[in-house]
């Protein structure tokens, strides 16, 4: 099968599988043994659109409302109009017109209710629409019993009679996720009309049976600006495992709150329609048998319920949908948590759609195509968009008994500890195609422990980790005693997550390695490794089997951690984020720290009152010390050419960051602001005007650079800083791997034995000066993910063994450099090596 190599991540590239204007003739249809290029996606490959704006934090996800009745009423305060939103050239409705008709919706009887269930990082309203038949308090009370009976004690909601006749079937239709993939809204708001409407009693069994739930638009400022992300500059459908954005808490919250069975999360755009169930590999810690049953059949009848609006390639060029899972052999998968549908089977979805729209109207179709064009376009892909929603709808009505069942089996194979069961013909029958490619399980362990006291690097990891596990609705029980467990002592205040429990997924997979699945496909459709239990910074034990016999207490959020030693002066170990954040506070207050030989801040005795309140906020460690460190310790101004991940993670250390490119520094910049560069992307020396290079020149004779991937090695060698070679490994490789730290080196020392890397580079031929802060460790240094050499047998793996990975040293201007080949601000993801840079910028 031919590959289309990947575009580049956040609106700069066009969709290749564009509906075409002209006719298309019609193919016969596809199969798994057929090969044809699989659908091209956006988004996929390293992140590459540099950030240009100022960083917003907003308010958590709101509480949402368990036990008031239905309907909801809330009238919603109605935003100024925008005439500059970019949904109105499509005909679509524009941001500021969706409160007032919500507020119209709820007038139109007693089924439709809407919340505002939180801000996007832009401050817009996120609104949550229900659409059920009334329910009283007391009604509505007991749907909250049993969605918690269902997760809580499975084997005894397997058994409930009042749940197999009362419960209603929570179904979740997500919109708008990538702002400038409109349609689904327009769908979802027509939708939300006809239920509150209609009269007929098919529609009145469907709500008496079903609650259906409308996130309106997940991503309002995207909507709004026609950009792909969110005015953080994230893609939110690659933020799940990570829950950096406030939109993506919120539906982490609407997931865990309202337990979907069934959901939908609708984008655009490939023609024909796609729809999932996906292609290999499989996310392995899912109860696949059971996602699968599920989720080919809706398909089959969205594919059905599409196909039938009597769209054509030659009247209308609309092919017709592919199911990738039936279709296509690879390249659109659901292995990696991070995306909307990948997460919610987590939470007990038992079918989870990405839905694509065939009509393509964003990005070089937006601007170049007639008015007219992108409105046909735009009516087709809401039509199809509403087709896929209704089709849901009636399959989960339909089956609403075995889907609620097979929710409720998923959460009651966890609390047992039962093995998963491999997908078959025989294990799923209805699906035809499954073979051994399809077969993706895992071994779950008996517990993960998060240990206490000397056994852990890193308290504060350990903290952020366990409210990371919280927030994913993990079980996690903190000791009071000490215990004996797989022939290790453990002592109290260590944190045991239990794996027999409903949500093991879940669990298991934040805290795995994962596994290298180099040799499964030839290409993957995202990132293939994550853990949290390898780049968060904590130590975690797998214990595989024992007796689990913990006097302990259920933790709903981490205990504090803060600690200042009463007495002389004081150390803060700077290998955590929060360490840096807690320093750059301390030295934005104008207290004089310094830095001792191993990396850490010497802060005085004197500004304990201030350490004591960010040991309090931060929960971070500043222990009793007599060292009085080697040089002073300066605040510190970046100029950033990097990604919104990466500006996001360097603000989150507390780094005072202000975006550059080579437009800003070609209209004249004043360097006496900045004291380091950092180049990720979006800043090529040799294409600066004269003055631009001059004023740069006159900065690197005594800055601080730092240079990370290509980009930053470009940079590098066009300025003339570190004598050294760096080599590209293949540009798809993706994962986590090991490494081997310089011993007490100013950048990675106390750094953890893992990293990650996309598009991974190393260093050779290091000059005089040069010294390799980082390498690969030896033989195969990826632990999870996908790494093949290239085709001339090339950049893989093996290639990379024993090579630096991060060098450093000071050049002949007099810079001081530090390149990274890794990716140690990954999408704001890999928080225990986020250090890594900031001890960098404090060289």
């Amino acid at each position: 099968m031919g590959i289309p190599p990947k575009p580049v991540l956040i609106a700069t590239v066009v969709l290749a599988a564009t509906a075409l204007l002209a006719p298309v003739t019609a193919t016969a249809a596809p199969g798994r043994d057929r090969p044809q290029p699989h659908p091209v996606r956006e988004g996929g490959g390293r992140d590459t659109a540099v950030a240009t704006n100022a960083l917003r934090t907003a308010a958590p996800a709101l509480q949402l409302d368990k036990g008031n009745g239905y309907p909801r009423r809330t009238v919603l305060d109605a935003p100024p109009e925008n005439p500059a939103d970019k949904s109105i050239k499509l005909g679509l409705a524009p941001y500021h017109s969706l409160a007032p008709r919500l507020n119209a919706l709820q007038q139109l009887g007693d089924r439709v209710s809407v919340e505002v269930a939180g801000r996007s990082a832009g401050g817009h309203e996120l609104y949550l629409v229900t659409v059920t038949a009334p329910e009283s308090s007391q009604q509505a009370r007991d749907q909250e019993r049993m969605r918690e009976l269902i997760e809580n004690s499975p084997s005894a909601a397997a058994k409930d009679k009042r749940i197999k006749s009362s419960y209603k079937t929570p179904v979740f239709i997500n919109n708008n996720i990538h702002g400038n993939e409109w349609e689904g809204t327009d769908a979802a708001l027509k939708l939300i009309e006809e239920l509150a409407k209609a009269k007929d009693a098919s529609t009145g069994k469907l709500l008496a049976q079903n609650r259906v739930y409308l996130n309106v638009t997940a991503n309002p400022d995207g909507r709004i600006a026609g950009t792909r992300a969110n005015a953080n500059g994230f893609d939110l459908n690659r933020d799940f495992i990570t829950g950096s954005q406030p939109e993506v808490r919120v539906m982490q919250r609407i997931a865990i709150d309202k337990q979907p069975a069934v959901m939908l999360d609708l984008h655009g755009y490939v023609n024909g329609t796609l729809i999932e169930p996906t292609t290999p590999p499989h996310g392995e810690n899912y109860e696949y048998d059971l996602f699968l049953k599920n989720a080919y059949a809706n398909a089959l009848g969205m594919e059905k319920a599409v196909n039938g609006l009597g769209y054509t390639p030659e009247k209308d060029g609309v092919q017709p949908a592919i199911i990738p899972f039936r279709d296509e052999a690879e390249g659109w998968d659901d292995w990696p948590p991070i995306f909307t549908p990948q997460y919610m089977p987590f939470q007990g979805a038992v079918a989870a759609h990405t839905i694509e729209f065939p009509m393509t109207v964003n990005n070089e179709e937006y601007d170049s195509l007639p008015v007219t064009e992108l409105r046909r376009r735009a009516a087709i892909n809401t039509d199809i968009a509403g087709a896929a929603m209704r089709a849901t709808l009636d399959y989960t009505h339909t089956h609403r008994g075995s889907v609620i069942a097979d929710q409720i089996e998923t959460f009651r194979r966890g609390a047992a500890g039962e093995a998963q069961r491999p997908v078959s013909e025989e294990t799923v029958p209805g699906v035809p195609g499954i073979g051994p490619e399809d077969v993706y399980t895992t071994t779950f362990p008996r517990a993960y422990v998060i240990p206490a006291g000397a056994g852990q690097r890193s308290a504060t990891a350990a903290a952020r980790l366990v409210d990371q596990l919280v927030a994913g609705d993990v079980r996690v029980e903190r000791a009071v005693l000490p215990f004996t467990l797989a022939g290790r002592r453990y002592p109290a205040g260590s944190y045991v997550v239990d794996m027999r429990q409903p949500k093991r997924g879940m669990a298991n997979v934040m805290l795995d390695a994962g596994r290298d699945i180099s040799a499964d496909v030839s290409t993957m459709y995202d990132i293939s490794g994550w853990s949290l239990g390898l780049l968060w910074g904590a130590n975690v034990d797998r214990v595989t089997s024992g007796d689990l016999r913990v006097v302990g207490r259920p933790v709903h959020a981490a205990s504090p951690t803060g600690y200042v030693a009463p007495f002389g002066d004081l150390r803060l170990r700077l290998d955590d984020p929060k360490e840096l954040a807690a320093l750059n506070s301390l030295l934005a207050q104008g207290v004089q720290a310094r830095r001792a030989a191993d990396g850490s801040a010497i802060v005085p005795g004197s500004a304990r009152r201030a350490a004591s309140v960010l040991a309090d906020r931060f929960g971070v460690a500043f222990s009793a010390t007599k060292e009085k460190g080697t040089a002073t310790l300066s605040r510190v101004r970046v100029a950033a050419a990097v990604t919104a991940g990466e500006l996001f993670a360097l603000r989150e250390m507390g780094f005072e960051v202000q975006p550059v490119s080579n437009a800003v520094l070609n209209a004249g910049y004043d360097w006496s602001t900045a004291d380091v560069l950092y180049v990720s992307g979006g800043l090529t020396y040799g294409t600066l005007n004269p003055a631009a290079r001059g004023a740069l020149d006159t900065f690197l004779t005594q800055g601080t650079v730092i240079g990370l991937g290509s980009r930053g090695a470009a940079f590098n060698a066009e300025a003339g800083l570190l004598a050294v070679k760096p080599v590209e490994g293949n540009g798809d490789a993706n994962g986590v791997v090991r490494v081997d730290n310089a011993p007490a080196g100013p950048v990675t020392g106390g750094a953890p034995a893992h990293t990650f890397v996309y598009s991974p580079m190393w260093f050779t031929d290091l000059g005089p000066g040069v010294r390799a802060d980082q390498s690969y460790g030896s033989g195969n240094p990826l632990v999870a993910g996908h790494w093949r050499a290239s085709e001339d047998g090339t950049g893989g793996p093996a290639d990379a063994a024993g090579k630096a990975a991060v060098v450093s040293g000071t050049a002949a201007s007099g810079a001081t450099v530090v390149l990274f080949g890794t990716e140690p601000l990954f999408r704001d993801h890999p928080k225990g090596v986020f250090a890594q840079v900031g001890r960098a910028l404090l060289l």
